[in-house]
């Protein structure tokens, strides 16, 4: 048997094999359909401790174009803004994908913005300090003309909260190797403030706020299942 054809048949055997492989192990059962109906107008109260619903103020809105690029990544969003008794608003909203594979990852809001004419002038991870645990979030600070828009926001894969990124990814090969394409949920808390550290301080109150008027599942839901 000449050299050249052991070459070319160890090739393709190889390339078969590595092609088996591959299929073996491509997740193909999604998470979101083991889990409970998510509806988020359910998930989230529309009112807790101080805050109210404020229909007069809605968070960014989106260009047609962008618009058709989240169609194809969430299966829900929900938009809303609130208010207290003080007068301070803040803007929420939250993005839910059955299907975060590497093709339908979830829409980080700094390429949001950036699309939609802002500068990101800040982008720092942080841990947003919560009853339940150490949120790992992320804060911006987009800007447009006079448009001051401190934004915190964190991401859950699965059951998990992760930062977004390298952690997100991370998390989504976790599930490949069971075989499960995880869900994914990106939560988005802002306010318009050119005083940033003000801002922040409302995000986490607000964070902490509605997080404790939840119950437990709706509460995992939404911030994942912390490791104690």
């Amino acid at each position: 048997m000449k050299k050249p054809f052991i070459i070319n048949l160890t090739l393709g055997v190889t390339m078969i094999l590595t092609a088996a492989l591959t299929t073996a192990m491509t997740p193909t059962t999604k998470v979101a359909d083991l889990r409970d109906t998510l509806d988020l107008e359910v998930l989230i109260p529309s009112s807790f401790d101080d805050w109210r619903l404020d229909t007069s103020i809605v968070p960014l809105q989106i260009d047609p174009k962008t618009q058709a690029q989240l169609d194809k990544l969430y299966n829900q969003v929900l938009a809303r803004t609130y208010v207290n008794s003080d007068g301070a608003r803040v803007m929420l909203s939250v993005a839910y994908g059955g299907d975060q594979s590497d093709h339908l990852s979830l829409h980080k809001p700094e390429v949001c913005y950036l699309a939609q004419g802002f500068e990101i002038k800040q982008n720092a991870a942080v841990e947003t300090t919560t009853q339940f645990g150490d949120l790992p979030s992320r804060r911006l600070l987009a800007v447009r003309g006079n448009r001051y828009e401190p934004i915190t926001y964190w991401v859950t894969i699965g059951d998990k909260a992760v930062l977004s990124g390298v952690g997100q990814k991370l998390q989504q090969i976790r599930y490949g190797f069971s075989g499960k394409v995880p869900d994914g949920m990106l939560v988005r808390v802002s306010t318009l403030d050119a005083n940033t550290d003000q801002a922040y301080r409302m995000h986490t109150t607000f964070i902490q706020d509605m997080l404790a008027s939840m119950d437990v599942p709706a509460r995992d839901r939404l911030i994942g299942i912390f490791d104690f």
